[in-house]
């Protein structure tokens, strides 16, 4: 049974870093494609950056390029998302998704869309004052 389990949020000051843990568990596969979203109050959940585990290329969404990080490590499956220079518009529950859908993460207008990811954690909030 495939789990993802988020942590790391809080509560930041903006100029401010945090960084985003997924613990991932029951993948029948070792290689797919792994994505951080985000979902403010009233607004849909979008995608910010998404991994493949195999070859660790990754794509963002333009509001976070240079500013956060995505990375694996494989050997505790575990996903991160070194978020630095955090501004009150990144405020927002966090989620991490997978997917083994072949070649999803080629595209990042695939890799970074919600609705092709069939795996979900249960979010982490992260909230940034100005």
């Amino acid at each position: 049974q495939v789990q993802l389990v988020e942590s790391g949020g809080g509560s930041v000051q903006a100029g401010g870093s945090l960084r985003l843990s997924c613990a991932a568990s029951g993948f029948p596969y070792s290689r797919y494609c792994l994505g951080w979203f985000r979902q403010a109050p009233g607004k849909e959940r979008e995608g910010v950056a998404s991994i493949y585990t195999r070859s660790g290329s990754t794509h963002y969404d333009d509001s976070v390029k240079g500013r956060f990080t995505i990375s694996q490590d494989n050997a505790k499956n575990t996903l991160y998302l070194q978020m630095n220079s955090l501004k009150p518009e990144d405020t927002a529950m966090y989620y991490c998704a997978a997917d083994f859908k072949i070649n999803l993460c080629d595209d990042a207008s695939y890799a970074l869309k919600e609705a092709e990811y069939d795996y979900w954690g249960q979010g982490t909030q992260v909230t940034v004052s100005s």
